[in-house]
């Protein structure tokens, strides 16, 4: 059975790769009870740079600020992911955003970091909703359940992105970048 599970891992990229088609997107803003999952010290989100605060959030602290689920449609199937969306977590951390979000702070991005050293980039200005309409979320469940290992603890969904290929799965962390004079 380890030697099956082992020839599996190879392939996990491109299952995933597969499994994540997205379609459809249905958003509904609703109170979610999140199921906790045993957290080890990878269970952490880190949101740092050039941020008033740094964060680290762990699933429990995750779980505690304003909820949000996004409805996507991936293999065939729609599927529910709750969390907190990207612009709630740049606000606490204070990076720039809203009215404060104009001149030079329009260059800044953000760099999001999985543990698989997998990375993107999104603009600053697309986290913000008073600039996009793509509401990000750092989710940490999936049709109710926690996320778990390929996909967990955290993982970046950007609903409306045509396709997922910046919905980083095991997020662990968030840079906000401002680009020199």
């Amino acid at each position: 059975m380890a030697d099956f599970t082992n020839q599996l891992t190879g392939f996990r990229p491109l299952l995933l790769v597969c499994a994540l088609v997205v379609g459809r997107v249905e958003l509904t803003a609703q109170p979610v009870q999140v199921a906790q999952a045993a957290a080890g010290p990878a269970a952490t989100l880190t949101v740092t740079g050039a941020v008033h605060d740094s964060l680290a959030l762990t699933i429990d602290a995750l779980a505690k600020l304003p909820r949000m689920t996004v409805t996507v449609h991936e293999g065939g199937t729609d599927v529910k992911y709750d969390g907190v969306l990207l612009a709630e977590l740049m606000k606490r951390a204070g990076a720039p955003s809203g009215a404060t979000l104009r001149g030079k702070a329009l260059a800044s991005y953000l760099l999001a970091e999985g543990q698989d050293a997998y990375r993107v980039v999104f603009a600053l200005a697309e986290c913000d909703p008073d600039f996009s309409d793509n509401p990000i979320l750092v989710a940490d469940t999936r049709d109710g359940h926690p996320l778990v290992d390929p996909q967990g603890p955290f993982r970046l969904i950007a609903p409306r992105d045509k396709r997922p290929a910046r919905s980083v799965r095991m997020l662990a962390k968030l840079t906000v970048v401002q680009l020199p004079d």
